[in-house]
């Protein structure tokens, strides 16, 4: 992180979430110091530590730091839990992964953390984690801002452009989201929405484009005007990750849906507006049997369903799919099926009927008939599977949705249609160097190539490119490197509406940039690295988006 994130301590300060309540540290009357296992913090040291830590761990390590993804960090290990406490690995320890990295996904944050907040995140990291206050529908409802009402807004496109081959861009660090059109590859506008935004998501109609962030705050945003503005917004918790809408016919645009990491609920609103509904928490217990109630049981991912009024969740720490049925939204039955820890990331086979996700933990892919509500598959395919959305290609050995790995080199190719296979990884494909760091996949229907990323891995020449493979015959045809002029991490691949054209990012380096493909040829089109394009990480065309084309 190149500055303290001061949206992070705004949170800290108004709403209390680092505020330490623990009987095992000791405080000093004259300057509220903590001092615990031999370490001390200031207030304010507290209070950049935990913001940092929200900023760049808690995605892995849990924002009460108990693992998920990665490992636990805290002072003393969980019970049952072999892996050491921090104060165990101390100072020199700690520093040693925060600076290198892990082969099993972890990035190495030397240069990205300055050696200031490296040896900050050292100490801090050695006493208890904050205590998270509650975040209900009152306090939610507080939040909520309708900015153009309904019936000020336009009932047709004000413009000649083609909504359908927009591109939404998230620019996660600068907290916005440009939209950008497809077809002229102009920039139409920059919108700030919340901090270290995450994903968008689109309306059923392709109207509105919904951008959560890790703070929590969804934005909507209407395409419609000339120039796309922002037309309500609220925050669902404190920490986020996921947003969809009602997709299920004569529910179109009707409900929305977000699922919060801390506090661990959902939150159901009117879809054309924001106005909260409902919450529901997603505490309970784990699919294993394990008798511990889990509090913090946060939501990944969510996808809704075309084929009934539900929407898919994902509760991360507890290895529970959640189907959560929106036709009484105040008080939505949920359906929950046990299967693996920690669920994630996930997408639709080609059919819309079976949903698989990662319990990337677990080293596992989890397989969900949707319309019957029931498991089907837990398979295993490598060290920590890191899908996205997953893609679909179909070739000679059937169709298969795909999976790329955090923990090692490996895509993994699942047979999703009838016939013998099915429901088993039937080929596994290695991309060119070791280890993993891939965080996409992504094909089209109208392509033959699939391209992946290894975004995560240490080695600047494999995080600096993506790799193309045939998506016939499996072989690899081009490792693409970064062009001249331009500096990072490649991230994040997405089709135009017509298959022909790939996009991907560059982030995390000195020179941002979105870089676009002719998909066909393989060759580079147009770099755009206008001051505007601020880190940019995911991008969603709104036709692909709206019907879940990957």
């Amino acid at each position: 992180m190149k500055k303290l994130n001061l949206l992070g301590i705004v949170l800290i300060v108004s709403f209390g979430i680092f505020s330490c309540k623990n009987t095992k540290e000791e405080k000093n009357p004259n300057n509220d110091n903590i001092v615990q296992n031999g370490v001390t913090l200031t207030k304010n040291e507290m209070e950049k530590g935990s913001t940092l830590f929200f900023d760049r761990c808690a995605g892995c390590h849990g924002s009460s730091r108990k693992g998920a993804t990665g490992p636990h960090l805290l002072p003393i290990a969980p019970k049952g839990d072999n892996r050491p406490g921090t104060t165990l690995l101390g100072v020199a320890g700690i520093r040693a992964f925060i600076e290198n990295g892990t082969p099993a996904g972890m990035p190495e944050w030397r240069g990205i953390l300055s050696e200031e907040e490296i040896e900050l995140m050292t100490r801090f990291l050695q006493v208890d984690p904050p205590i998270t206050p509650p975040f209900g529908l009152e306090e939610i409802k507080k939040t909520w801002k309708l900015i153009v009402p309904v019936a000020d807004r336009p009932s047709k496109p004000q413009h000649n452009r083609n909504i359908n081959n927009y591109f939404g861009v998230i620019m996660r660090d600068a907290g916005k989201v440009a939209v950008i059109d497809g077809d002229t590859k102009e920039k139409i506008v920059v919108l700030k929405t919340g901090f270290a935004v995450h994903i968008l998501r689109t309306s059923a109609s392709g109207r509105y484009i919904y951008s959560i962030g890790r703070d929590g705050r969804i934005t909507m945003i209407d395409t419609y005007p000339k120039i796309p503005n922002i037309v309500a917004e609220v925050r669902e918790s404190f920490d986020a990750r996921s947003v969809e809408v009602s997709k299920y016919k004569g529910y179109e645009d009707k409900y929305l849906i977000a699922g919060g990491y801390n506090p661990s609920h959902f939150v159901i609103f009117d879809a054309q507006t924001l106005e909260p509904i409902s919450v529901t928490s997603t505490s309970g217990k784990a699919c294993d049997g394990d008798k511990e109630f889990i509090e913090e049981a946060r939501v990944a991912s969510i996808v809704a369903s075309h084929t009934d009024p539900l929407w898919v969740i994902n509760i991360k720490e507890r290895g529970m799919v959640a189907l959560v049925d929106y036709t009484n939204p105040k008080e939505p039955k949920v359906t929950e099926i046990p299967t693996a820890r920690f669920l994630h990331d996930g997408g639709w086979d080609a059919t819309g009927h079976y949903f698989l996700v990662a319990a990337n933990a677990s080293n596992k892919i989890v397989v969900i008939d949707v319309p019957n509500k029931k498991l089907v598959k837990i398979i295993e395919t490598g060290i920590k599977p890191h899908p996205g959305r997953g893609t679909n290609i179909k070739n000679k050995l059937g169709s298969l949705w795909v999976t790329s790995h955090l923990g090692e080199n490996k895509l993994s190719f699942i047979k999703t249609d009838e016939g013998p296979g099915r429901w088993t990884v039937v080929k596994e494909v290695k991309a060119p160097g070791v280890g993993g760091g891939a965080l996409f996949v992504k094909s089209h229907p109208k392509s033959k190539h699939l391209w992946v990323d290894r975004t995560l891995n240490p080695d600047v020449a494999l995080h600096s490119a993506v790799d193309v493979f045939d998506t016939q015959t499996f072989k690899h045809i081009k490792t693409i490197t970064m062009p001249e002029g331009v500096d990072g991490r490649m991230v994040h691949m997405e089709y135009n509406k017509a298959g022909d054209e790939v996009w991907v990012s560059v982030f995390m380096g000195k020179q941002s940039a979105l870089l676009i493909y002719n998909d066909k040829t393989l060759e580079l089109k147009k770099v755009i690295k206008d001051d505007w394009v601020q880190n940019p990480t995911g991008k969603f065309n709104i036709y692909n988006t709206t019907h879940d084309i990957y």
